[in-house]
Protein backbone atom coordinates (compact mmCIF):
# COMPACT_ATOMS: atom_id res chain seq x y z
CA UNK A 1 0.00 0.00 0.00
CA UNK A 2 1.32 3.48 -0.85
CA UNK A 3 2.89 5.18 2.12
CA UNK A 4 3.14 1.98 4.19
CA UNK A 5 6.12 1.78 6.50
CA UNK A 6 8.95 -0.50 5.34
CA UNK A 7 8.87 -3.85 7.14
CA UNK A 8 12.38 -3.44 8.58
CA UNK A 9 11.37 -0.20 10.30
CA UNK A 10 8.44 -1.88 12.07
CA UNK A 11 9.71 -5.33 12.95
CA UNK A 12 12.98 -4.88 14.82
CA UNK A 13 11.69 -4.01 18.29
CA UNK A 14 10.70 -5.73 21.53
CA UNK A 15 8.57 -8.41 19.82
CA UNK A 16 11.54 -9.30 17.62
CA UNK A 17 13.74 -9.70 20.71
CA UNK A 18 11.16 -12.01 22.30
CA UNK A 19 10.68 -14.17 19.22
CA UNK A 20 14.41 -14.59 18.58
CA UNK A 21 15.51 -14.95 22.20
CA UNK A 22 17.13 -18.30 21.29
CA UNK A 23 19.73 -16.35 19.30
CA UNK A 24 21.85 -15.95 22.40
CA UNK A 25 25.38 -15.23 23.64
CA UNK A 26 26.45 -18.87 23.29
CA UNK A 27 25.54 -18.84 19.60
CA UNK A 28 27.30 -15.51 19.15
CA UNK A 29 30.47 -17.00 20.68
CA UNK A 30 30.44 -19.82 18.13
CA UNK A 31 30.00 -17.30 15.32
CA UNK A 32 32.94 -15.20 16.52
CA UNK A 33 35.05 -18.36 16.80
CA UNK A 34 34.41 -18.82 13.09
CA UNK A 35 35.18 -15.19 12.23
CA UNK A 36 38.44 -15.16 14.20
CA UNK A 37 39.51 -18.42 12.57
CA UNK A 38 38.74 -17.42 8.98
CA UNK A 39 39.45 -13.68 8.93
CA UNK A 40 42.62 -13.76 11.05
CA UNK A 41 45.37 -14.16 12.03
CA UNK A 42 46.12 -10.44 11.79
CA UNK A 43 44.38 -8.46 14.52
CA UNK A 44 42.15 -5.74 13.03
CA UNK A 45 42.47 -2.17 14.28
CA UNK A 46 38.70 -1.67 14.03
CA UNK A 47 35.72 -3.95 13.33
CA UNK A 48 32.28 -2.90 12.08
CA UNK A 49 29.31 -5.03 13.19
CA UNK A 50 26.90 -4.12 10.39
CA UNK A 51 23.19 -4.28 11.35
CA UNK A 52 24.32 -5.23 14.86
CA UNK A 53 20.85 -5.41 16.42
CA UNK A 54 21.04 -5.75 20.20
CA UNK A 55 24.80 -6.27 19.89
CA UNK A 56 25.38 -9.87 20.97
CA UNK A 57 28.21 -10.30 18.46
CA UNK A 58 29.71 -6.92 19.39
CA UNK A 59 29.72 -7.94 23.06
CA UNK A 60 31.58 -11.14 22.25
CA UNK A 61 34.11 -9.28 20.11
CA UNK A 62 34.72 -6.72 22.86
CA UNK A 63 35.24 -9.48 25.41
CA UNK A 64 37.97 -10.91 23.18
CA UNK A 65 39.76 -7.57 22.97
CA UNK A 66 38.60 -6.39 19.56
CA UNK A 67 37.86 -2.71 18.99
CA UNK A 68 34.34 -2.97 17.58
CA UNK A 69 31.65 -0.52 16.61
CA UNK A 70 28.08 -1.41 15.69
CA UNK A 71 25.42 0.24 13.59
CA UNK A 72 21.72 -0.52 13.32
CA UNK A 73 18.57 1.25 12.17
CA UNK A 74 16.58 0.13 15.24
CA UNK A 75 17.07 2.38 18.26
CA UNK A 76 15.01 -0.10 20.31
CA UNK A 77 17.55 -2.86 19.68
CA UNK A 78 20.50 -0.53 20.26
CA UNK A 79 19.08 0.48 23.66
CA UNK A 80 18.74 -3.15 24.76
CA UNK A 81 21.26 -4.16 27.45
CA UNK A 82 24.11 -4.77 27.52
CA UNK A 83 24.88 -1.53 25.71
CA UNK A 84 27.71 -1.60 23.18
CA UNK A 85 29.53 1.08 21.21
CA UNK A 86 27.08 1.64 18.38
CA UNK A 87 25.21 4.24 16.41
CA UNK A 88 21.81 4.44 14.79
CA UNK A 89 22.08 4.57 11.03
CA UNK A 90 21.16 3.19 7.62
CA UNK A 91 23.51 0.68 6.01
CA UNK A 92 22.92 2.32 2.62
CA UNK A 93 24.69 5.45 3.91
CA UNK A 94 27.08 4.56 6.74
CA UNK A 95 28.10 7.45 9.03
CA UNK A 96 31.81 6.61 8.91
CA UNK A 97 34.83 7.97 7.08
CA UNK A 98 36.37 6.13 4.15
CA UNK A 99 38.61 3.20 5.11
CA UNK A 100 37.67 3.29 8.81
CA UNK A 101 37.58 -0.49 9.38
CA UNK A 102 39.80 -3.52 8.82
CA UNK A 103 36.88 -5.95 9.16
CA UNK A 104 33.19 -5.56 8.26
CA UNK A 105 30.88 -8.29 9.57
CA UNK A 106 27.27 -8.97 8.54
CA UNK A 107 25.45 -11.68 10.53
CA UNK A 108 22.07 -13.41 10.30
CA UNK A 109 20.91 -12.48 6.76
CA UNK A 110 21.12 -8.72 7.16
CA UNK A 111 21.47 -8.23 3.40
CA UNK A 112 18.74 -8.07 0.75
CA UNK A 113 16.25 -6.09 2.83
CA UNK A 114 15.49 -3.39 0.29
CA UNK A 115 12.94 -3.65 -2.54
CA UNK A 116 15.19 -2.22 -5.26
CA UNK A 117 18.39 -3.94 -6.38
CA UNK A 118 20.13 -0.58 -6.51
CA UNK A 119 19.50 -0.09 -2.77
CA UNK A 120 20.96 -3.50 -1.89
CA UNK A 121 23.98 -2.78 -4.08
CA UNK A 122 24.45 0.50 -2.19
CA UNK A 123 25.08 -1.59 0.94
CA UNK A 124 27.96 -3.36 -0.82
CA UNK A 125 29.34 -0.03 -2.04
CA UNK A 126 29.27 1.30 1.51
CA UNK A 127 31.12 -1.76 2.79
CA UNK A 128 33.78 -1.12 0.15
CA UNK A 129 33.99 2.56 1.09
CA UNK A 130 34.48 2.08 4.85
CA UNK A 131 36.76 -0.96 4.49
CA UNK A 132 40.52 -0.42 4.35
CA UNK A 133 42.35 -1.63 1.25
CA UNK A 134 43.06 -5.31 1.83
CA UNK A 135 40.51 -5.36 4.67
CA UNK A 136 38.40 -8.47 5.26
CA UNK A 137 34.64 -8.92 5.13
CA UNK A 138 32.21 -11.61 6.24
CA UNK A 139 28.60 -12.05 5.11
CA UNK A 140 26.28 -14.65 6.66
CA UNK A 141 23.30 -15.21 4.38
CA UNK A 142 20.53 -17.77 3.99
CA UNK A 143 21.13 -20.55 1.45
CA UNK A 144 18.40 -19.92 -1.11
CA UNK A 145 18.13 -23.43 -2.53
CA UNK A 146 17.85 -25.23 0.81
CA UNK A 147 15.55 -22.55 2.24
CA UNK A 148 13.13 -22.87 -0.69
CA UNK A 149 13.25 -26.68 -0.61
CA UNK A 150 12.38 -26.79 3.10
CA UNK A 151 10.05 -23.76 3.28
CA UNK A 152 7.21 -24.49 5.71
CA UNK A 153 4.15 -22.57 4.50
CA UNK A 154 2.38 -22.38 7.87
CA UNK A 155 3.05 -23.20 11.48
CA UNK A 156 2.08 -22.13 14.98
CA UNK A 157 4.57 -21.73 17.82
CA UNK A 158 4.26 -20.86 21.48
CA UNK A 159 6.98 -18.39 22.42
CA UNK A 160 7.18 -17.22 26.03
CA UNK A 161 3.53 -18.04 26.54
CA UNK A 162 2.36 -16.25 23.38
CA UNK A 163 0.91 -17.86 20.30
CA UNK A 164 2.78 -17.00 17.11
CA UNK A 165 1.23 -17.85 13.76
CA UNK A 166 3.77 -17.91 10.94
CA UNK A 167 3.13 -17.87 7.19
CA UNK A 168 5.97 -18.17 4.66
CA UNK A 169 6.00 -17.84 0.88
CA UNK A 170 8.32 -17.16 -2.04
CA UNK A 171 7.44 -14.45 -4.55
CA UNK A 172 8.89 -15.53 -7.89
CA UNK A 173 8.43 -12.10 -9.50
CA UNK A 174 10.44 -10.23 -6.87
CA UNK A 175 12.56 -13.28 -5.92
CA UNK A 176 11.90 -12.58 -2.26
CA UNK A 177 11.28 -14.93 0.65
CA UNK A 178 8.54 -13.52 2.84
CA UNK A 179 7.47 -14.35 6.37
CA UNK A 180 4.36 -12.97 8.08
CA UNK A 181 4.09 -13.33 11.87
CA UNK A 182 0.94 -12.82 13.95
CA UNK A 183 1.72 -12.53 17.66
CA UNK A 184 -1.25 -13.06 19.97
CA UNK A 185 -0.86 -11.70 23.52
CA UNK A 186 -2.57 -13.14 26.61
CA UNK A 187 -5.24 -10.42 26.40
CA UNK A 188 -6.10 -11.44 22.84
CA UNK A 189 -4.31 -8.54 21.16
CA UNK A 190 -2.77 -9.51 17.80
CA UNK A 191 0.20 -7.73 16.25
CA UNK A 192 1.30 -8.57 12.72
CA UNK A 193 4.82 -8.20 11.30
CA UNK A 194 6.52 -9.01 8.02
CA UNK A 195 10.03 -10.11 7.07
CA UNK A 196 11.01 -9.94 3.40
CA UNK A 197 14.47 -10.73 2.03
CA UNK A 198 15.73 -10.94 -1.53
CA UNK A 199 16.79 -14.57 -2.10
CA UNK A 200 20.16 -14.44 -3.85
CA UNK A 201 22.06 -17.42 -5.18
CA UNK A 202 25.72 -17.85 -4.32
CA UNK A 203 26.69 -16.76 -7.85
CA UNK A 204 24.55 -13.63 -7.65
CA UNK A 205 26.14 -12.60 -4.36
CA UNK A 206 29.73 -13.22 -5.44
CA UNK A 207 29.20 -11.41 -8.77
CA UNK A 208 27.63 -8.46 -6.96
CA UNK A 209 30.51 -8.37 -4.51
CA UNK A 210 33.05 -8.31 -7.35
CA UNK A 211 31.22 -5.51 -9.15
CA UNK A 212 31.31 -3.50 -5.93
CA UNK A 213 35.06 -4.13 -5.44
CA UNK A 214 35.08 -7.09 -3.03
CA UNK A 215 36.82 -10.37 -3.82
CA UNK A 216 35.48 -13.66 -2.45
CA UNK A 217 38.16 -15.83 -0.81
CA UNK A 218 36.00 -18.72 0.43
CA UNK A 219 32.37 -19.84 0.74
CA UNK A 220 31.16 -21.99 3.63
CA UNK A 221 27.91 -23.76 4.34
CA UNK A 222 27.81 -23.41 8.10
CA UNK A 223 29.67 -22.08 11.13
CA UNK A 224 31.53 -25.35 11.51
CA UNK A 225 33.44 -24.36 8.36
CA UNK A 226 32.02 -27.05 6.07
CA UNK A 227 32.30 -26.30 2.33
CA UNK A 228 29.22 -24.75 0.75
CA UNK A 229 26.88 -27.23 -0.95
CA UNK A 230 24.20 -25.60 -3.10
CA UNK A 231 21.35 -27.98 -2.26
CA UNK A 232 22.07 -28.94 1.34
CA UNK A 233 24.07 -26.29 3.19
CA UNK A 234 22.33 -24.55 6.05
CA UNK A 235 23.88 -21.14 5.32
CA UNK A 236 25.73 -19.21 2.62
CA UNK A 237 28.75 -17.70 4.40
CA UNK A 238 31.15 -15.63 2.32
CA UNK A 239 34.60 -14.48 3.43
CA UNK A 240 36.69 -12.15 1.32
CA UNK A 241 38.68 -8.95 1.03
CA UNK A 242 38.67 -5.50 -0.51
CA UNK A 243 40.75 -5.67 -3.66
Amino acid sequence: MPGAMAWYREWFGNDYLALYAHRDAAEAARHIDFVARHLGPATPRAVLDLACGAGRHSVELEQRGFRVFGIDLSLVLLAHPPRVRAAGGDMRALPFRDESFDWVLSFFTSFGYFPRERENFQVLEEIVRVLCTGGRFFIDFLNRERTLATLKARETQIVRGREVGIERWYDQASRRINKRMRLRSSDGTVRTYLESVRAYSADEVTIGLRWAGLETDAIYGDFAGEPYQRETSERLIIVGHKA
